[in-house]
């Protein structure tokens, strides 16, 4: 179960609308729909969770049928399109059966408010989409949850013999056409007439969200098959399967279609909805000075001994303060730290502090504290002594619990890098280019954007545009998504597709 501290006033602030102007610009509404220069009658889609509808950490059937290509798919039939396909899930609580063995959990969802904070769930019951059985038919969304850039062209990536080793994706495997296809060569036999392709998120997402628990392979390795799970993908790795992709499609007569770059994941409320100091002086209560006299004092004074005084700082009595993590990128001092704190606190005391400290911090304002790592905060573990065992105020967050700012701009690197071959491939074949970056960034300022009098944010829950699980859209979220991609699609094509009413989609649910 998640909690999520969210008061009822911010809450409310969901339902606020605003009389700034809208974001329709360039609307095509009262213009006689035409495809321009392009040709809609088969269009397919490629690319991971977000081009499947996946929202509330669940593939589900309400998502997927407002899914960002399902919703373009119907501007494109007012001009000559033809049917949409998707691999649809069994129901709409999402959620995967291998055998008899559930292998992805349930949808996300607000149980109920408990002192106008939400509580989110998972909603009960087991899942009822079996990986094995097949989905039949002409398919136009081959989006697949979890996909990286060189998934798409990898042979057996639907092989279901290949779950239990993970070189096989459960949701490929549900509509994939063989043991031995691809999901690039499975979109290119469906002869498209258009296409988008939007992939590339999750070659640093996994890095992101494990807080860091993987290496960037930015050197000569670019055998993705050496890889981890949570590494970053080498962007000549990247480039090239896009481009894989794109000659696949060309091949098959698909030269006209839309491309969209990586947006900063460190800008979506996985990364932005836990602030770097929730440590009130309320909350820390009586234990605010006893943890300044025994811990912190003599931490930050043996510390400054050995020039790391800035790691850590007394706590305020009148500010909220920042929690504490370890930060493997510091010099270990581990050992000088036993070795000063021995005469006072005795060998074995000495060795945890060292062990435990040697690599500690308080976070900064550069630094992300993971949307998963909430819960964590304030909780003990189980492997330390009390009292240094209380995660984020005596005992550090670790690695999977924070993006530093070292790790953030790794991945900053990486994206860049991305994105730069991206537009390149984009203006090289041709294509139509969505700079979906771009749209985040203004999507989570201030201002936000506005559609009809009605406001939109990256803010968790109140923002409309992102669901439970902070990394995935919701209905209204997608819907500003497919207009990005509509426009762009106009101003390449000289089609004049209308956008879509982002109002008319579904937000985030309440009780």
């Amino acid at each position: 179960m998640k909690k999520i501290l969210i008061s009822s006033i911010a809450v409310s602030a969901l339902f606020f609308t605003t009389g700034c102007e809208t974001d329709f610009e360039n609307d095509v509404t009262d213009i006689a729909v035409t495809s321009g220069e392009a040709n809609f009658t088969t269009y397919v889609a490629l690319g991971n969770s977000l081009t499947s509808g996946y929202r509330d950490n669940a593939l589900y059937i309400d998502g997927q049928n407002e899914s960002y290509p399902s919703m373009i798919a119907a501007q494109m039939q007012r001009a000559g399109g033809g049917a949409f396909v998707q691999p649809l899930m069994a129901d709409n609580n999402g959620g995967l059966v291998f055998g008899t063995t559930p292998i992805q959990g349930t949808k996300l969802y607000i149980k109920s408010f408990v002192d106008g904070s939400p509580v989110i769930e998972n909603v009960a019951g087991a899942p009822t989409t079996s990986v094995t059985t097949k989905v039949t038919g002409s398919l136009n969304n081959f989006g697949v949850p979890g996909a990286k850039s060189f998934h798409l062209i990898a042979p057996g990536y639907g092989n279901a013999a290949g779950l239990l080793s993970g070189t096989a994706n459960p949701y490929y495997v549900r509509f994939s056409s063989s043991a031995t296809s691809t999901v690039a060569d499975d979109a290119a036999n469906r002869n498209p007439t258009f296409f988008s392709l939007w992939i590339g998120n999750n070659d640093v997402l996994s890095y992101a969200t494990s807080g860091g628990s993987g290496i960037y392979q930015s050197s000569a390795t670019t055998n993705p098959a050496t890889y981890g799970s949570n590494d970053i993908s080498n962007p000549a790795v990247v480039a090239g399967s896009i481009q894989t992709v794109l000659e696949k499609l060309k091949a098959k007569g698909a030269t006209k279609g839309v491309v969209a770059n990586i947006p900063y994941v460190t800008s979506i409320p996985m990364f932005t909805t836990v602030p770097y100091n929730p440590l009130t002086p309320a909350a820390l209560g009586a234990n605010l000075n006893t943890l300044n006299t025994s811990l912190y004092g003599p931490l930050k004074q043996a510390l400054t001994a050995f020039g790391a005084g800035n790691r850590i700082n007394l706590l305020s009595s009148t500010a909220s303060n920042p929690v504490l993590i370890k930060d493997t990128s510091l010099t270990d001092l581990s050992a000088q730290l036993t070795a000063a704190l021995t005469p006072s606190l005795g060998l074995p005391t000495a060795t945890a502090f060292g062990q435990i400290f040697g690599q500690a911090r308080q976070t900064t304002a550069e630094d992300y504290i993971l949307l998963t790592s909430r819960s964590v905060i304030g909780t003990t573990f189980a492997g330390a002594p009390a009292p240094v065992n209380v995660y984020g105020i005596s005992y550090p967050l670790q690695n999977q619990h924070v993006l530093t700012k070292t790790e953030a701009a790794t991945v900053k690197t990486a994206t860049d890098a991305y994105n730069t071959s991206i537009k390149t491939l984009a203006d090289t074949y041709g294509l139509a280019f969505v700079d979906a970056n771009k749209k985040m960034v203004e999507l989570n300022g201030a201002s936000g954007i506005s559609f009809d009098g009605v406001k939109y944010t990256a803010k968790f829950i109140t923002g409309g545009t992102f669901s439970l699980d902070g990394v995935h859209l919701t209905g209204r979220g997608y819907a500003v998504v497919a207009n990005e991609f509509i426009k762009a699609i106009n101003l390449k094509y000289k089609s004049t597709l209308p956008q879509v009413d982002a109002n008319k989609y579904s937000g985030v649910k309440f009780p």
